[in-house]
């Protein structure tokens, strides 16, 4: 299982990376795993301010559908428009092309208050 040092999780398995303020959010290897063959992410919260916490969007794979929570209070600015087309790129690459959503953080240090990847790798154990 893929956890990068880099990122940030919570415990509902998303990751964020932060760049200023803006973060890049999506679900963590694990999560893919669970979840099995994505066949469809639903984000229609472009241009919403959400708490943390939040649903954001859901992801559907072939057996369930899964809420997607926000890791932390901001403005929802762009949906990876990759997944619309190709869903899958979130089991194949969940850090990377199979990012979700972009937006922009209300408090940069928010972030700092999630898992580490030492703490997200032991909660999944």
């Amino acid at each position: 299982m893929n956890i990068p040092d880099s990122l940030r999780y919570t415990k509902d398995h998303e990751w964020v990376k932060l760049d200023g303020n803006t973060a890049t959010i999506g679900i963590t290897d694990f999560a893919q795993g669970e979840l099995g063959d994505i066949v469809y992410v639903e984000i229609e919260t472009v241009g919403k301010t959400l708490d943390a916490d939040a649903v954001f969007g859901t992801v559907e794979a072939v057996k369930t559908v899964s809420d997607l929570f926000l890791p932390v209070s901001g403005t929802i600015n762009e949906v990876n428009p990759a997944l619309a087309g190709t869903p899958e790129l979130v089991n194949s690459d969940p850090y990377g092309e199979g990012w979700m959503i972009k937006m922009t953080v209300n408090n940069p240090a928010d972030v700092e208050g999630l898992l580490d990847a030492a703490g997200y790798q032991q909660m999944v154990g």
